[in-house]
C-alpha cells in the first residue's frame, strides 16, 4: 500500500491519502513566491572537528574506537560522542543568533537533544531578565517527554509567550508544529527524506506579523536539497511502489488485529519473556555496542576552527546575491543618492543624515525596514550607514561601530583638547553599544545631561552651545571618512 488519489491542491499544499488519512507536502516554491510563506537565508557552517579520526592524545571514556576510522556526520551522536564538537556547534549559533528569537533545533537522537538543551541554557547570555532567570528558556521535546513535552510545546506555539523560547527536538518536530513566529531553524543532524526536509523548512516558512524572512543554520550540509529537482517540482510517483509516496520516510502500516484472537493488541497468553541469563536485562545488550565516548585531550577543544558562510535562495533552490534578495522581499531602495561618496556625504552630517532617512522612510524604508536589512545582511553591529552602502554596492562589506570608530579614532583626538576628547569618547562608546540614533543632533542634550549630570555643567566644560554643536557635527565627518575594507 501506499500513498493514492491526484495530489490536488488546496490551500496552497498538496494533498494525497496515506492509509486513509491525509499527508500534506508543501510545495514551497509557489507558495513563497505567491507570499504565503517568508523567504529564508541559510548559514552554512563548517568546523575543524565535522569529522573525526582519533588520536593517541584523546581519551576513550566508553566503547571501542576504531584507529584509523574517518567518523563522519552520520556517525556522531549514534555511534560516537565528543562532548566538546556539539558545545562549539551551540556557542557558534548562540553567538551570531539573536536569542529572544523562537528556534528549533534538530538533533540526532534524544540523548543528543537533551545534551543540545543543556547547552543553550549553559551559553545564553539574553540581556532579557525574564529569560535569564527562567529555567524552561529551552526545552526539549521528543517522543519520550510526554505530557511535559506536549505543554513545552503548547507555550511554545503560543506567540504571546517568549518561553520558552529554544525547543531541541529529534524526529517528532519535523512534522506538526503551527509555531507561525519561529525566526530560526538549526540542524545539527543529517536530514535524507526531501519530504522530511520540506516538512522542516516548513516549520520556518509560516508568516507572522514583523517576520519578513527566517534564517536555516546548516551544519550538515542540507543546502544540498535546495539542487534536488524534487525540492521545487511536482510530486512524481515511486519508482518502487509506483504510488505518490517516499518509501523511506512514510510511516509503518499500522499495526494489524492478532490472527488469532482477532484483538489489537493481542491478548492471547503468551509465556512472559525472561531476562537475560548474562546481563539479566529483558531487552538483551550483552550483544549491543557502547557508543563511543571521547574526551578531547586539554586544550583541544580551543582549536576547533570554524567557518560560516552566508546565502540568499531563491524559492526554487537556485542561489541568488543578495542584493536580488533584498529587492524581491523590499523593492528596490528609492534613488536619493547617485554615489557612496554622496551617500558619505549625507550621512557624515547629522541634519543631512535625518533628512535622508525622512525621505526613506516616506518611501517604505523606516527604522523597522532598515533594521531588517541590517539582520539580512548579518550586520547589527554595523552602522545603517554600511547597510545602505552594502545594498548599492554589495561588493563593499559591513564593518563593525567599532571598527569604524578604531580607525577613525586617531584622526578625531588630533583635533581635540583633553575635556573634548573626555566627551567624545563617551560619545563614541554610545555609538558603539546602541547605533547611529545616539549621534543625531536631538541627542546631543541627552548626551551632555548624562555625561554631566546638566547643561551647565556641561558648558563650564566644553565652551557654549555653538562651541559644543560644532564638535558634535565636525566630528561625526571623520567617524565616516574611513571606507570599509
Amino acid at each position: 500500500m501506499g500513498l493514492t488519489a491526484t495530489p490536488k491542491r488546496k490551500d496552497n499544499v498538496d494533498t494525497y491519502k496515506y492509509f486513509g488519512e491525509p499527508v500534506y507536502v508543501y510545495s514551497l516554491k509557489e507558495d513563497i513566491n505567491d507570499g504565503f510563506l517568508t523567504p529564508f537565508k541559510v548559514k552554512r557552517i563548517k568546523t575543524t572537528l565535522d569529522d573525526y579520526i582519533y588520536t593517541s592524545d584523546d581519551q576513550i571514556i566508553e566503547g571501542e574506537i576504531e584507529e584509523g576510522k574517518q567518523y563522519v556526520e552520520a556517525d556522531f551522536n549514534k555511534i560516537i560522542e565528543i562532548k566538546a564538537r556539539e558545545a562549539k556547534r551551540v556557542q557558534i549559533y548562540m553567538d551570531d543568533a539573536n536569542q529572544k528569537e523562537k528556534a528549533i533545533i534538530f538533533c540526532a537522537i534524544q540523548d543528543h537533544a537533551a545534551a543540545v538543551r543543556d547547552l543553550v541554557n549553559q551559553y545564553r547570555h539574553s540581556s532579557d531578565k525574564a529569560c535569564l532567570v527562567a529555567t524552561n528558556y529551552c526545552v526539549r521535546v521528543t517522543a519520550n517527554d510526554g505530557e511535559i513535552g506536549e505543554q513545552f510545546l503548547r507555550e511554545f506555539q503560543d506567540n504571546e509567550k517568549t518561553i520558552p523560547t529554544i525547543l531541541t527536538t529529534s524526529q517528532k518536530l519535523s512534522t506538526g508544529v503551527d509555531a507561525r513566529n519561529i525566526r530560526n531553524i538549526v540542524l545539527m543532524r543529517p536530514v535524507n527524506s526531501m519530504i522530511e526536509f520540506k516538512q522542516i523548512v516548513g516549520r520556518g516558512t509560516r508568516l507572522f506579523d514583523g517576520k519578513d524572512f527566517f534564517t536555516i543554520y546548516d551544519f550538515v550540509d542540507a543546502y544540498h536539497h535546495f539542487a534536488d529537482p524534487e525540492w521545487d517540482g511536482d510530486a512524481e510517483p515511486c519508482d518502487v511502489c509506483g504510488q505518490f509516496c517516499e518509501c523511506r520516510s512514510q510511516p509503518k502500516p499500522p499495526p494489524q488485529p492478532c490472527k488469532v484472537c482477532g484483538q489489537l493488541p493481542c491478548i492471547c497468553q503468551k509465556k512472559p519473556k525472561e531476562p537475560c541469563e548474562i546481563c539479566g536485562e529483558l531487552s538483551c545488550n550483552c550483544n549491543k555496542r557502547k557508543k563511543i565516548k571521547i574526551k578531547l585531550k586539554d586544550g583541544k577543544e580551543r582549536e576547533i576552527q570554524s567557518m560560516m558562510s552566508t546565502s540568499f535562495w531563491s524559492a526554487d533552490g537556485r542561489p541568488i546575491s543578495a542584493e536580488e534578495f533584498l529587492n524581491n522581499l523590499f523593492g528596490e531602495l528609492p534613488n536619493l543618492f547617485k554615489s557612496e561618496d554622496e551617500l558619505r556625504t549625507l550621512w557624515s552630517n547629522p541634519i543631512t543624515r535625518r533628512t535622508l532617512l525622512e525621505k526613506l522612510d516616506e518611501a517604505g524604508f523606516g527604522k523597522e525596514e532598515l533594521t531588517t536589512l541590517q539582520k539580512l545582511i548579518d550586520a547589527e553591529k554595523s552602522d545603517l550607514f554600511d547597510v545602505l552602502e552594502y545594498v548599492f554596492n554589495s561588493d563593499i562589506k559591513p564593518m563593525t561601530r567599532e571598527a569604524r570608530v578604531a580607525a577613525a579614532q586617531a584622526t578625531i583626538f588630533a583635533l581635540l583638547n583633553n575635556k573634548q576628547k573626555e566627551f567624545i569618547e563617551f560619545v563614541l562608546s554610545k555609538y558603539i553599544e546602541t547605533g547611529v540614533e545616539e549621534l543625531d543632533q536631538e541627542k546631543l542634550p541627552i548626551l551632555l545631561t548624562n555625561k554631566y549630570q546638566s547643561l551647565e555643567d556641561a558648558k563650564e566644560m566644553l565652551g557654549n552651545v555653538a562651541n559644543i554643536s560644532r564638535l558634535y557635527i565636525e566630528f561625526q565627518q571623520h567617524v565616516y571618512k574611513q571606507k570599509a575594507a
